[in-house]
């Protein structure tokens, strides 16, 4: 893993049901997210670098 894992931070909405990070009620439960790349221009540009696929 690339973090640790912590509470959930409920100021995070995510959908994504396949990362480790992933709690029920769409939470994200990283300790700390990165998302890239740093000149991304509209959402489309973007990526949850902090995404690790679930065991």
């Amino acid at each position: 893993m690339r973090v640790e894992k912590s509470d959930a931070i409920t100021r995070v909405k995510c959908v994504v049901n396949t990362c480790e990070y992933y709690q029920s009620g769409d939470h994200c439960t990283a300790s700390k997210i990165e998302i890239q790349p740093q000149n991304a221009s509209d959402t489309q540009d973007t990526d949850c670098a902090t995404f690790v696929t679930r065991r």
